[in-house]
């Protein structure tokens, strides 16, 4: 299946909205907003995991696969969601965590009792209490690897101490997690995101790092692409909507992932273009977004997958990012005009996009300004990793400020009333994460209404990409590299197509009024269109549809602005 016209939108589901006023979101919750959702025009919803969970990592740290956390709802609460949104033309796609699983999962709690069989699905290494297999650093700091005293080994963990990794070359292993999407597709699931996939596949001998974190070691490792083609094929999902999430990925890696010959992924993730504020590649050292950094990412990812016949999943946000308009846009005067250019900008790629629930409607960072406001582990830790280097409470507050998951993870906000309409009227307990009192204004019952609203943006961009098979299907390439404040690029299709269609796209990434260039060329074609009135203003951002910012060889861009002129 092509799911290259279609729009996935992804939900964090304890942040999404609470049914019965505990302060949590749940699966009734999202049941209920069904219809918000068949209204911005989507064609599946990906949900992060709703398994059972000590919620160590917010549901990333899976104790049954085949069970609903109680706090989230039932087996039938989640049966009634695929068959609701079924109704409505929207597939339902859940995020398999395969890589590791929680410390209390039976599987684990088995190991620890010295079952040899379970022992054997994650990976243990003999070694002295004092002294690591390895120095490799776990993703959410120190060491990857924890001793158990009674068993006199320790385990691998990329990431929290209460996420064991698991044995991919173990084919019992393999086979347990095909079992877990067979009964998941029977239940009528139609599509499935695999969580840092990339990782499984682990070296057949593990050394220290004596140049980094050891990622070097099992990132897109030796037999992750057997695994992945053994997955699908066996679990016949071939044809079923897939995306991986590829950690410190390659180009090369992501083509043969995607690429449908090799019968792995429909596309993956990626995230280089999500580093381009970390200082030194650091993620907890700020710098200014480097512009040219970004569009030398988007090019060479853009180009280099249509060049490979590769598939990109587009995004800005998720549940482990920042808010967008707070990171390269802007809070205060230009809020909506830079949401909405930001949007455009990925939304007009190749590739399938995927919505944050919120970015529709230009949710902002949290803007806590107290370590005890946050619930992400990876903050807390970071937090005081940075008061160890040396940092004061106020620099690593401010780090944690721009940086946590949890800019991602604050409750949608549905109304400008009590908790953001996140919970029922009257509710007495409080949200499980404070409503940020950023942006009340960025609410679903305001903009559902408003025609100029950043939610009536985004619905539009969705339902363009299915009219215009030019933006489904067409190639792109790049233009003006030098200039950092323009990102533009052209969709077109092939000389062989009968088709003489192009979309030039040009995203003002400043607050400034800016002049950008149009390629020689496209400024002919430009003109004879705009002159045989064959051109029109396909997206702006400021309500324009005419042309009169088009002059000989440039096009003027108010701060935030983006345009997109459709040449036939």
């Amino acid at each position: 299946m092509n799911f290259h016209d279609k729009t996935v939108y992804q939900i964090y589901p304890k942040s999404f909205c609470d049914s019965n006023g505990d302060g949590i979101g749940d699966l009734k919750g999202i049941t209920s907003k069904l219809d918000y959702l068949k209204g911005l025009g989507i064609d599946y919803i990906w949900s992060t995991p709703f398994f059972k969970s000590p919620q160590r990592d917010n549901g990333y740290d899976v104790a049954d696969y085949y069970s609903i956390e109680p706090m989230f709802g039932t087996m039938e609460d989640a049966e009634e969601l695929i068959r609701e949104a079924d109704k409505r033309g929207i597939g339902i796609m859940l995020d398999m965590v395969f890589n590791h699983t929680s410390t209390a999962h039976e599987w684990f709690q088995k190991a620890l009792q010295g079952d040899e069989k379970y022992m054997n699905y994650y990976i243990f290494r003999d070694g002295d209490p004092d002294t690591p297999p390895t120095n490799w650093e776990s993703k959410f700091g120190g060491n990857a690897w924890e001793y158990v005293p009674h068993l006199k080994k320790w385990y691998l963990h990329l990431f929290d101490v209460t996420q064991a990794d698991l044995n991919w070359e173990n084919p019992e292993v393999r086979e347990e997690l095909k079992n877990v999407i067979r009964f998941w597709k029977k239940k009528g699931v139609k599509g499935f995101r695999f969580d840092v996939v990339n990782l499984i596949s682990k070296p057949e001998t593990f050394e220290n790092d004596d140049q980094g974190d050891g990622r070097r070691f099992y990132t897109d490792g030796r037999h992750v692409h057997e695994f992945l083609h053994e997955l699908v094929h066996d679990t016949g999902i071939a044809d079923m909507i897939t995306v991986g999430e590829m950690s410190s990925t390659t180009l090369e890696n992501c083509i043969r992932y995607s690429n449908p010959r090799d019968e792995e992924l429909s596309m993956t993730f990626s995230f280089h273009h999500l580093k381009i504020d970390y200082k030194n590649g650091n993620k907890w050292e700020l710098m200014k977004p480097d512009f040219h950094r970004l569009k030398e990412l988007f090019q060479t990812w853009q180009e280099g997958m249509q060049a490979g016949n590769g598939w990109n999943a587009v995004f800005w946000e998720n549940h482990d990012q920042p808010r967008i308009v707070s990171r390269l846009g802007d809070e205060g005067k230009y809020w909506k005009e830079s949401a909405k250019m930001l949007g455009a900008a990925i939304h007009l790629m190749r590739g399938t996009p995927y919505i944050y629930q919120g970015e529709e409607l230009g949710m902002t960072n949290a803007h806590f300004d107290r370590i005890e406001d946050y619930r992400d582990v990876e903050s807390t830790n970071y937090y005081q990793i940075l008061l160890d280097q040396g940092k004061s409470e106020d620099e690593a507050i401010h780090i944690i400020e721009e940086r946590s998951r949890d800019n991602g993870r604050t409750p949608m906000q549905w109304t400008d009333g009590e908790h953001a309409g996140f919970m029922p009227e009257g509710s007495t307990a409080s949200p499980w994460l404070q409503i940020p009192s950023v942006k009340p204004e960025a609410n679903a019952r305001a903009e559902v209404k408003d025609p100029d609203s950043i939610y009536s943006f985004y619905h539009y961009l969705v339902l363009i990409r299915k009219a215009y098979p030019l933006i489904s299907e067409g190639l792109i390439r790049f233009f003006d590299p030098e200039d950092d404040r323009v990102l533009a690029y052209e969709r077109y299709f092939d000389s062989d197509d009968k088709r003489k269609q192009s979309l030039l796209v040009f995203c003002n990434l400043t607050g400034e009024d800016i002049h950008a260039e149009i390629p020689r060329g496209k400024d002919a074609d430009l003109m004879t269109s705009k002159a045989g009135g064959t051109c029109q203003v396909l997206v702006n951002n400021y309500g324009c549809s005419d042309l009169s910012a088009v002059g000989d060889r440039k096009i003027t861009l108010r701060p935030y602005e983006v345009y997109a002129l459709f040449l036939k």
